[in-house]
């Protein structure tokens, strides 16, 4: 395993080597003041885009450290195969990564599970179940860098890397009643239990699993924690996070990484895909201005909205595949609008709006028609409205076209009179 001395010069070097796809910052540093080094990884690194985001988090226990290097393996795989490989490129140019490869540096130097305040940081978030933890100025500086860094970007999923078990485990990790072993459903169940399932099925053992049906949990049925970063992720960042358990043990010699990276490497990817090939995503203008709006999205049958950004306007949500969804754009002062759009197997559909605001004048719209094309695996569903004419101009376009008409007719008939040249 690489010391925090040396990932820290690796991951410096590879922002440099590997600099026309990557960016390298601190989010924060831990207790004894390590920085907490994220590599962020796109076609256009540091900058803003309508894009979704995905971040892996790595050694949020010190004593877990596989995470660290699986992490800067798949940094440097999407690296050198980045315009060689489609899902290397796919990724890169469709998404923003965000690689965390150790959240709890200080634990990883002395080999412990808690930071240097021993303090379990997957028990330090605040939590819906324990209203008495969430006083945020209690919580230690690895959780408050974490909390910041996710609340200045727009990530649509995660996954936090973990050992002791091989299972994909997605929320609630805890219910209200402190029952244990009680399956308790998060608004989103179907849509979790679709991206651990992703992860499982691409990993060479995980959905093998006799402990574990088809490799997936849900974390209060299989032991419920409190304070998680999974669900204050999903509560407060709208970001659908897992908690991947990727080796049966912790801290295995450091001989089997490759084995590791080689069982982990597709599931890795494919998870990352799956925030651009499945689920509804899309952009939400003002009719009026033209601007983008940051409208809330509701999908009927659950009980959870997500934001548009501010910036472009842009949504991704993320949806089990093979259904019909209603999706409702809506934001303050603009009537909102519905669609019924098809979520099919892995594709995702792309749905802009264009609201219209309330008691605008000479801004009523009407639905003009649902257009759907195909471009590679994604399904484009674009909605398209127009102002509605005045009959005035309404009139003038069929004189327009009836001119047209009589010049051509009478163009045919002089050329039908006129002698054929011999």
């Amino acid at each position: 395993y690489l010391s925090n001395t040396e990932l820290e010069d690796w991951l410096k070097d590879f922002s440099v080597r590997c600099g026309r796809i990557a960016r390298l910052n601190s989010i924060g540093t831990s207790v004894q003041g390590r920085d907490l080094w994220v590599l962020e990884l796109s076609d256009m690194p540091g900058q803003a885009e309508a894009e979704p985001g995905f971040k892996f988090v790595g050694n949020m226990h010190g004593d877990e450290p596989v995470g660290r290097e699986l992490t800067i393996r798949l940094a440097d795989w999407l690296c050198m195969n980045y315009k060689r490989d489609a899902m290397a490129t796919s990724i890169i140019d469709n998404v923003h990564l965000h690689l965390l490869p150790s959240m709890n540096p200080d634990g990883f130097a002395n080999r412990s599970r808690n930071n240097a305040n021993n303090v379990d940081l997957n028990r330090d978030f605040p939590d819906q179940f324990f209203p008495q933890n969430n006083n945020e100025a209690r919580r230690q500086p690895e959780t408050l860098a974490v909390m910041k860094w996710l609340r200045q970007n727009n990530f649509v999923a995660s996954a936090s890397l973990h050992e002791g078990a091989l299972v994909a485990n997605y929320p609630w990790d805890g219910n209200a009643d402190k029952r244990f072993f009680i399956y308790t459903e998060s608004p989103d169940d179907s849509t979790f239990r679709f991206l651990a399932s992703v992860y499982s099925k691409a990993h060479r053992n995980m959905s093998k699993s006799h402990e574990f049906p088809g490799g997936i949990t849900n974390g209060a049925a299989w032991y419920p924690l409190y304070g998680g970063m999974q669900d204050w992720n999903y509560i407060h960042a709208r970001c659908l996070e897992l908690t991947l358990e990727i080796y049966d043990t912790k801290w295995p010699p450091g001989s089997q990484i490759a084995q590791i990276w080689e069982e982990n490497r597709q599931s890795m990817l494919e998870l990352v895909s799956s925030t651009f090939k499945s689920g509804v995503h899309g952009k939400v203008f003002s009719s009026a201005s033209g601007l983008p709006l940051a409208a809330t999205i509701q999908v009927d049958g659950f009980n959870q909205t997500i934001k548009a950004t501010s910036q472009f306007g842009n949504y991704h949500r993320l949806l089990p595949p093979g259904k019909a969804y209603k999706v409702t754009a809506s934001m303050d002062g603009h009537r909102s609008r519905s669609v019924h759009v098809l979520s099919p197997n892995g594709e995702s559909t792309a749905l802009d709006f264009i609201l219209d605001p309330i008691g605008g004048v000479g801004q009523q719209h009407k639905l003009m028609r649902l257009m759907t094309t195909h471009n590679d695996s994604d399904t484009m569903a674009l909605l398209l409205y127009h102002s509605k004419f005045t009959f005035l101009s309404f009139l003038g376009v069929l004189v327009i076209l009836f001119s047209c008409f009589g010049c051509k007719r009478r163009l045919w008939l002089r050329s039908e009179k006129s002698p054929a040249k011999v």
